[in-house]
């Protein structure tokens, strides 16, 4: 099947080839639809002709809508019209560099980008796995991919063939910690107790969703809104990714004859003396700072308190960005310095810099989405939207956390084919979120079902750039294997880390539990 995976296929017939081809059929149909997609920038391109056309015909014909529950009564506002042309020509920049997504993504890219160039992030996973006992290690592996996504698309790249190398020093099944890893990567990317990009970007997004109803005003919406629910989800899908890795997946992969080569167990694995120094001054270091920042926030009166002396809202938390900035520099340069990747502000220059050449792509698309979501907001067109999709949903029955659901299982089949998910939180975020906020319910809880939609499908799509690299890393191990045979293994991940993550934010949302400091399930 090469017209699917772009490699020769293997000589010879598989055992299961009937099954196989049905399973490719819907592979080649998924690709196929998801190549007839545009590419993000001009998507988000036409959406905005097409949206400047409606918001021109419904403006001429007068139509406006009411917020339920105010006496709030907005016209719709044309584009191409001469009050809509001045509002392009005057905000059409303004627009793009006051999004909130841009500023915080690339400040951490930044950093994080430091902190991957100097070989901090894989030898921090190097350390984690190294001593991890034979029985844990799958649960090890799952739970440190469940973090994964603090290094952006890096933890996909690096964690699964990492993992492979440490299941195959423990006498375990290569090809299960390999697959196991990409698996945990991609279904549980949105998860996590620590902070990155993503969040930044949801959240930005959120941010500028939300502020088309009025009640946004009284909301807080922070980088941490979803913290404790993704905190929990990561511990929780951990242990599911392990179980799954140790008790479904390796018992089904055939025996592994490892050749005779002489290695000592582990050796691969093993950390140098510098590395092991790099890490020790490291972690002495952020800890130092962290410590200094709590020092500022905890105490009664400290600066860092919030008014009356509130932790929440508080300047910690608006500017965790800024606190996680310094956080991955000071981490990037005491590594980089200590094992020499780094030997003068030159090479800290051109590694922060490598970065944000990479971010180029983004930054583009990030400029028409900028301008869409800003055009649903001036034309009123968000509000609209959303108060007619909240109707429906009433109409036909679909309210509280079985709208949560429906929502989750629309983001999944979409995250199938537009696998991006600034683009698509950018598509669905502006309707959706106003119009779960009319049902009484919080962006945070919105975003939070957004994670899962965003995340659970990624590990068994072909749009998923880095399947073919995975599926490449597994013919080193089995010559023999397909598409078909990578996907069917990561199926056996997708519904049991949905089913789960949902059944994780139904406890939330029955226990009106906060998703996050201060953010809580309904519209307070």
């Amino acid at each position: 099947m090469p017209a699917v995976t772009g490699l020769p296929a293997p000589e010879g017939t598989s055992p299961d080839k009937e099954r196989r081809g049905g399973l490719d059929r819907v592979l080649s149909f998924i690709e196929r639809a998801g190549n007839a997609l545009p590419n993000p920038i001009v998507l988000f391109a036409a959406l905005f002709v097409l949206l400047a056309v409606l918001s021109t015909v419904l403006a001429l014909t007068g139509v406006s809508v009411t917020v339920p529950g105010t006496d709030d009564t907005k016209d719709i506002g044309g584009l191409l019209t001469g009050e809509g042309l001045r509002w392009l020509l005057e905000n059409l920049i303004p627009n793009f560099a006051t999004f909130p997504p841009i500023g915080a993504v690339l400040v951490l890219m930044m950093v994080v980008g430091l902190a991957e160039k100097t070989g901090l992030l894989e030898t921090t996973m190097r350390a984690s796995l190294a001593r991890v006992p034979r029985a844990v290690l799958p649960y090890a592996v799952a739970v440190i991919a469940s973090q994964a996504h603090m290094m952006s698309d890096v933890g996909a790249i690096v964690l699964p063939p990492l993992a492979a190398l440490v299941f195959k020093s423990a006498g375990r099944h290569p090809v299960a910690g390999l697959i196991g890893g990409f698996a945990c990567v991609t279904a549980g990317y949105a998860a996590g107790f620590t902070i990155g990009s993503l969040d930044a970007l949801y959240v930005g997004i959120t941010q500028q969703a939300a502020s088309v109803l009025p009640a946004a005003e009284g909301l807080h919406i922070h980088v941490l809104i979803n913290y404790f629910f993704t905190a929990a989800s990561s511990v929780v899908l951990g242990l599911l990714g392990g179980f799954l890795i140790s008790r479904v997946l390796e018992p089904r992969l055939a025996p592994y004859q490892a050749a005779d080569r002489g290695e000592t167990p582990r050796e691969d694995l093993a950390l140098t003396p510098v590395q092991r120094k790099g890490l020790a001054y490291t972690g002495a270091v952020v800890g130092l700072y962290l410590a200094a920042v709590l020092a500022l926030w905890l105490p009664p009166g400290a600066p860092l308190r919030g008014e009356g002396g509130a932790f929440v809202p508080s300047p910690v938390l608006s500017g965790v960005v800024p606190v996680l900035f310094g956080a991955f520099l000071l981490a990037g340069l005491t590594y980089g310095f200590t094992v020499k990747k780094l030997t003068g502000t030159e090479d800290v220059v051109t590694a922060m810099t490598d970065s944000v050449k990479n971010m180029s792509g983004y930054i583009v698309m990030m400029f028409f989405a900028a301008q869409v979501i800003a055009l649903f907001t001036w034309s009123n067109l968000g509000v609209l939207l959303a108060v007619k999709a909240a109707a429906l949903f009433n109409a036909i029955g679909v309210t509280g956390f079985w709208a949560i659901i429906a929502f989750v299982l629309l983001a999944s089949c979409l995250n199938l084919v537009i696998l991006s998910g600034s683009a698509l939180w950018s598509l669905v975020g502006p309707v959706f979120i106003p119009a779960f906020m009319l049902m009484g319910m919080s962006p945070a809880l919105s975003q939070a079902a957004f994670r899962i939609g965003d995340s659970a499908t990624g590990a068994i799509t072909p749009m998923n750039p880095y399947l073919l690299l995975i599926l490449a890393m597994v013919r080193e191990y089995e010559p023999e294997a397909r598409l078909g045979t990578l996907i069917s293994r990561l199926a056996i991940f997708v519904v049991p880390f949905l089913v789960v993550w949902l059944a994780i934010l139904g406890i939330f949302y029955g226990l009106d539990l906060p998703l996050g400091p201060g953010a809580h399930i309904g519209v307070q």
